[in-house]
């Protein structure tokens, strides 16, 4: 036999097991797709970040967040306030609350500020963070070091307890989705993103992430802190 018609006998034998072999290949890459009359999924809209201090919203940096979780210690509430009405934090004056936190005390009289650039508190801003139906206070002071300082305040049983005290240079603050989103520079020169989440007794750290300008990110798990302060 001539060697030309037995390579055309094998071939011939060989191309069943090749159509066989491309449908299974075929059948492996509709593993995770649609099956023939299977309805397409529903697409979940994922949480964009929204400005709270829109003044603010251009000056910082915009660095995607990460997902680390940390547990931190329960705040007390703040003493020398009257007990709060069914009203809660909506009708409070935010100086008093200011003025009975000593961290945030010094900074209780200064002038409200309407833009960056200037030092004084930014309007107080009421929103919901714990998904309780109730407004949390959100208050940040621009220093005169080019510092912002952040304080979040929740009223459980009349009772006004911050929630969270956190630091950082030119900043700007957003919510993504039930989450605070709190970016700022670095002093060396970096870019920094930190995400808050209510874990059910205050707005703890779930993310942590510095983009220098190499491009390099680097993600730094919480310290320890008590409370959100770097």
């Amino acid at each position: 036999m001539k060697p030309t018609r037995t390579r055309r006998r094998l071939l011939c034998r060989a191309a069943p097991f090749a159509v066989a072999s491309a449908v299974v290949l075929a059948g492996c890459g509709s593993v995770d797709g649609l099956g023939a009359g299977e309805p397409a999924p529903s697409v979940s809209v994922q949480p964009r970040p929204e400005p709270l201090w829109s003044a603010w919203s251009g000056t910082s940096p915009q660095a995607p967040g990460a997902e680390t979780a940390t547990h931190q210690p329960p705040p007390e509430p703040l003493e020398g306030l009257p007990k709060l009405g069914k009203d809660g934090l909506r009708t409070v004056d935010f100086r008093e609350v200011l003025r009975a936190d000593p961290r945030m005390k010094p900074l209780a009289d200064r002038g409200e500020i309407y833009r960056p650039g200037r030092v004084g508190l930014r309007p107080p801003l009421r929103t919901d963070l714990t998904g309780d139906g109730q407004p949390e206070l959100l208050v940040a002071a621009d220093t005169e070091s080019g510092r912002s300082v952040l304080t979040v305040y929740t009223e459980r049983e009349g009772r006004v307890y911050p929630v969270l005290f956190t630091t950082g240079k030119r900043m700007n603050v957003e919510t993504l989705g039930p989450d605070l989103l709190v970016r700022s520079h670095c002093t060396n020169g970096g870019e920094q993103a930190v995400r808050f989440h209510w874990d059910g007794v205050r707005m703890s750290t779930v993310s942590d992430i510095k983009n220098y300008k190499n491009h390099q990110r680097h993600e730094n798990k919480p310290s320890g802190g008590t409370d959100g302060q770097r």
